[in-house]
C-alpha cells in the first residue's frame, strides 16, 4: 500500500511569500499552450493566426479559465462553503477549480476574440481544442501534489492513502484523469487535427472524448456532493456535467461532418 508523500504546495519559498505548485502548473500548460499554439499555426499555415496573435488569444484564454473556474467550483460544487467563507473564493492559489466552469468561460472568452478580430469562432474553438489536453495534465498533477480530490476506497494493488482524507487505501485518480484526460486526450486531438478539417469536427470530438473520459474517471473519483450540497441519483456533479458535453459533441461532429467545410479562423 502506498502513502501519498504529502507535498509541501508551496514550492519556493521567498520569505513571507511562496510560489504554489498550483500556479506552477498553470504555469506550464499556458507555456505548452504557447509552444503547440505556434506549432499548429505552422503547421495548418493559417492565414489569420500569428504568434502575436497567439499571446493575446492566451491572455484571453487565461482570463476565461481563472473567472470561469472559480465560479464554477463555488456555484457547482461548494457553493455552501464558498457563500459562508466569501473571502476564500479568491484563494485560487489553494487548488478548486472547475474544468467545466473554466471550459464556459473560456467559450465566453474566445467568443470575444473572435468576434474583435473577426473570426469564426467555432473554427477559432477547433483550432484551440487540441492546446488543452496539457494544460488539463498539468492541472490533475497540481491536484496530486496537493494531496486533493483523492479517489474512492479501494484493494488495488497502487492503492494510495491520502492522509488529509483518512487512512483508507484510494484509488490516485487524479493519475488516471492525467493519463485520461491528458496524454490520451492530447495524442486523439492532434492526430486527429493534424490537418485542416470540417468547421466543428475538432470541437465536436474534444466534447465526446473529455466528456467521457471524464464520466468513466469519476467512478474512481470520490463522490461530490452534487448541486447544493445534494446527491445527484447517484451519478457525481463530474458526471451529470460531462452528459450533455458528449452529446453536444455527437451532434457537432455529425453536423460539421456534413457540411465539409475545412475549417479557418
Amino acid at each position: 500500500m502506498l502513502v501519498h508523500p504529502q507535498f509541501d504546495p508551496v514550492a519556493i519559498h521567498l520569505g513571507p511569500f511562496g510560489i504554489h505548485w498550483y500556479g506552477l502548473m498553470y504555469l506550464a500548460g499556458f507555456i505548452t499552450f504557447i509552444f503547440l499554439g505556434r506549432k499548429r499555426i505552422t503547421m495548418l499555415d493559417h492565414p489569420q493566426l500569428t504568434p502575436k496573435l497567439l499571446d493575446d488569444l492566451l491572455f484571453y484564454g487565461v482570463l476565461g479559465v481563472i473567472l470561469g473556474g472559480r465560479l464554477g467550483e463555488v456555484l457547482f460544487y461548494n457553493p455552501g462553503y464558498y457563500f459562508s467563507h466569501p473571502l476564500k473564493i479568491l484563494a485560487v492559489w489553494e487548488g478548486g477549480m472547475s474544468f467545466h466552469g473554466g471550459f464556459l468561460g473560456v467559450l465566453v472568452a474566445m467568443a470575444i476574440f473572435a468576434r474583435q478580430q473577426k473570426m469564426h469562432w467555432l473554427a477559432l474553438m477547433d483550432f484551440i481544442a487540441p492546446l488543452v489536453p496539457p494544460g488539463l495534465a498539468f492541472g490533475r498533477l497540481g491536484n496530486f501534489i496537493n494531496g486533493e480530490l483523492w479517489g474512492r476506497p479501494t484493494d488495488v494493488p497502487w492503492a494510495m492513502v491520502f492522509p488529509r482524507a483518512d487512512n483508507l487505501p484510494r484509488h490516485p485518480s487524479q493519475l488516471y484523469e492525467f493519463a485520461l484526460e491528458g496524454v490520451l486526450l492530447f495524442i486523439i486531438l492532434w492526430w486527429f487535427a493534424r490537418k485542416p478539417r470540417p468547421i466543428g469536427s475538432v470541437s465536436g470530438l474534444f466534447l465526446i472524448a473529455y466528456g467521457s473520459f471524464r464520466f468513466l474517471g469519476e467512478f474512481t473519483r470520490n463522490p461530490d456532493d452534487g448541486i447544493f450540497g445534494l446527491m445527484t441519483f447517484g451519478i457525481s456533479m463530474g458526471q451529470w456535467l460531462s452528459v450533455p458535453m458528449v452529446i453536444a459533441g455527437v451532434v457537432m461532429f455529425k453536423w460539421s461532418m456534413r457540411k465539409h467545410v475545412a475549417a479557418r479562423p
